[in-house]
């Protein structure tokens, strides 16, 4: 008869701190991004108070069971770069074409907005082809945003992200489009879009913190902008500091920013001077200088 042991096999215990080691930092941060998830939710009514205690104990259970300290601000901005896993998947689905009106259908060139991503083409020459057509589309885009025809070029920015649409120029040109519009919705999506396909792409960090502002989302712009100096590198850009500053100003007058996120504020924007559109809002005509495709 085989006797059980009541006692933890220590090769067994070991396998498995080996195994709880290994687990790769991107699932830590998935981990940590879900764990926000779950407080945002409560926070912005989509769970309500009696959830709390279930929601709170499933956040404790991820925690330990992937090692991750949801408090550490570091980790958290290392997993979530200034996004939320809701605008992250928001995205995801926007560029998978799936279950979001704004990608739905096929005849997106028209309507001015993205379609389902088609399989890759075999044939380099169809692949070099479409780039090339692409390319024009941007070109004929950024010359009728210099005539500030802003519904020709959503219509010619449309049909390049129609044959690329993951190209992070081709969303963020169509965004700048959009705002000049005023279709700052529009904008947001297409910047939010950019930013997930390239984040090192800095004009769409740009043009996702004018969308937000627009949207009355200041802080969500002053992060945005944080994110483009942060990217710029040697301080940023005195467009982006500028934006940065005035969403700043912004949050600090809706009472929305306490000590600790100041202290956390990037400091070279510090002197950055005042912008100077009307209102607070960040000077639509420095976006003039950045129509176009920049690579």
């Amino acid at each position: 008869m085989v006797s059980y042991n009541p006692h933890p096999n220590p090769s067994s215990a070991h396998q498995t701190s080996h195994h709880q080691a290994s687990t790769s930092d991107s699932k830590k941060r998935l981990a940590l991004a879900i764990i926000d998830f779950l407080s945002t939710s409560l926070k912005d009514g989509t769970l309500t108070s009696e959830d709390t205690e279930s929601i709170e104990v499933a956040q404790s259970c991820i925690a330990d069971t992937f090692h991750v300290d949801p408090s550490d601000k570091s980790a958290m901005h290392a997993a979530l770069g200034g996004q939320s896993l809701l605008s992250i998947y928001s995205v995801y689905e926007k560029l998978k074409g799936k279950s979001t009106a704004n990608t739905a259908g096929s005849n997106s060139a028209s309507e001015a907005r993205p379609s389902t991503p088609s399989a890759p083409k075999t044939a380099n020459s169809d692949t070099k082809t479409a780039t090339a057509e692409a390319e024009q589309f941007k070109s004929k885009g950024n010359a009728a945003m210099a005539q500030k025809d802003y519904k020709s070029a959503i219509e010619l920015y449309s049909k390049a992200v129609d044959l690329s649409p993951s190209n992070p120029i081709y969303l963020s040109n169509r965004a700048a489009a959009y705002s000049a519009s005023h279709k700052h919705a529009e904008a947001q999506a297409d910047a939010e879009m950019a930013v997930a396909a390239d984040p090192k792409y800095t004009k769409a960090w740009s043009r996702l913190g004018l969308a937000r502002f627009a949207l009355g989302d200041a802080k969500g712009s002053m992060e945005a902008y944080g994110k483009g100096i942060e990217y710029e590198g040697n301080g940023g850009s005195e467009a982006m500091k500028k934006g940065h500053e005035t969403a700043k100003r912004r949050v600090e007058e809706e009472g929305g920013m306490d000590e600790e996120a100041a202290d956390d504020d990037v400091e070279s924007t510090r002197a950055a001077p005042a912008a100077g559109g009307a209102g607070g809002m960040p000077d639509l005509s420095a976006l003039a200088g950045m129509f176009g495709g920049g690579r």
